[in-house]
């Protein structure tokens, strides 16, 4: 059965759901921000669209998911250099200026779902490699991601496809209850 568009709502205190389900989830360091700038460590504020899953097929098998799922290379990076043309956009390296590898021993990375932000269009310094991913054991922060445990990471999968999107509320907007 293919999987369709559901929709994902993160919430501040660390609360990620969409039809029939809560999970935990770790968000940026910087917190959560509608002004989001490059560096700042924020989640932004925002709906994005779930452009693709990545994977590392040495660790996983091919995640079960509606998207569109690609393999991650070694050589597989994300430029994160606003100066750079290819900003915002996955690079291969060696890159000759800032990016990150998507080939990290760490785990982290071992499922990553592009996320529709500022990429249509790129604006320099809004922020790079905001994605949907795997969460560190300790629930560290993350550098302006979205971070949930594998295990519901790939039970999330499962629900989404084409026009699925994850919905972060700007927190300042919210009414007192």
């Amino acid at each position: 059965m293919e999987s369709g568009a559901i929709e994902i709502a993160v919430y501040p205190d660390g609360r990620l759901s969409w039809p029939n389900h809560t999970v935990r989830c770790a968000l940026g360091r910087g917190g959560i921000r509608a002004d989001k700038r490059e560096g700042d460590g924020a989640t932004p504020v925002g709906r994005f669209p779930l452009r693709r899953v990545l994977w590392r097929a040495d660790r996983l098998e091919r995640p079960d998911s509606g998207l569109p799922t690609q393999p991650i290379a070694p050589d597989d990076g994300w430029c994160d250099a606003p100066e750079d043309p290819a900003y915002n956009q996955p690079v291969t390296r060696p890159h000759p200026t800032s990016h990150e590898s998507l080939w990290r021993e760490d785990g982290v990375y071992d499922v990553i779902v592009v996320m529709g932000h500022n990429d249509d269009p790129v604006v320099a310094g809004f922020g790079s490699a905001v994605f949907l991913h795997v969460a560190r054991p300790d629930w560290q922060p993350t550098a302006g991601c979205v971070a949930l445990p594998l295990d519901d990471l790939l039970a999330l999968l499962k629900d989404c496809g084409p026009g699925s999107a994850l919905t972060v509320p700007d927190p300042s907007a919210q009414n007192p209850a």
